[in-house]
């Protein structure tokens, strides 16, 4: 009976819509869900807190698929992951020549991140805690995961999410989308979100999908409302518009 309970509480966390709490918690820290909520103030205290519903407190199941796949670049490519939290699909994602940048703005995301993974002892993935938006990085990067960070923007930002990540990938680069399609949310995050929501601020920078199918590994609160895109650039000309 208690590990059913126990069970039950760990979905709850996981589901990401207004019947949480903690995903109504989240939405009264960082502001009711306009464009302000991308400050840090309002998720280092959902950290503070511990009301991270979305931490699943795991590698993504579709990140350990898509390692044990072999379809990743390997052979010293760079990887970037924004919005990486506690930073268990950066470590999982690293290894087989690739390094791994775990990025987030919250500063107290990244702290949990390096604590959590110095026992690790690698050196192929590093964090950093800057704005996604208008952080500079060293290089440019052979590929980009998003997780539950596209939904978490609010809609007027998403046409910013796309130029930037056309400016982040490398010309040849590829573009993962693990999407989380909220439908019916009165506010977020997660804000409502359908596939065409990608194409629309993917497609005119050249970008088309590759391969998108459902996430058949997504944890059970999230079955059937998950898909996973792989994107490449058709005109990579278009990155800077």
């Amino acid at each position: 009976m208690a590990s059913t309970a126990i069970a039950a509480a760990g979905q709850q966390l996981q589901v990401l819509d207004s019947s949480n709490p903690a995903v109504a918690r989240v939405r009264q820290l960082i502001g009711g869900g306009g464009t302000q909520y991308y400050s840090s103030d309002g998720w280092i205290r959902c950290w503070e807190e511990g009301v991270t519903p979305w931490d699943l407190g795991q590698p993504t199941p579709a990140v350990v698929d898509l390692v044990n796949s072999g379809t990743l670049p390997g052979d010293a490519a760079t990887v970037l992951v924004p919005g990486c939290g506690a930073g268990y699909d950066v470590v999982a994602l690293s290894g087989a020549g690739r390094f791994v940048v775990g990025l987030d703005i919250c500063e107290t995301a990244i702290q949990k991140a390096r604590q959590r993974a110095a026992a690790d002892g690698s050196s192929s993935f590093a964090f950093v805690a800057a704005d996604f938006f208008t952080w500079e990085p060293p290089e440019l990067f052979d590929l980009i995961f998003d997780y539950t960070f596209f939904c978490a923007l609010h809609p007027s930002m998403r046409a910013a999410w796309g130029r930037r990540m056309a400016q982040l990938l490398k010309p040849d680069g590829e573009l993962i989308t693990l999407m989380y399609l909220a439908q019916g949310q009165e506010a977020g995050p997660p804000f409502n979100t359908a596939v065409s929501d990608y194409e629309e601020v993917l497609r005119p920078l050249g970008f088309v999908i590759t391969c998108i199918q459902d996430n058949q590994v997504a944890v059970q609160p999230r079955k059937g409302m998950e898909k996973i895109a792989r994107w490449k650039r058709e005109d990579a000309g278009m990155a800077d518009k």
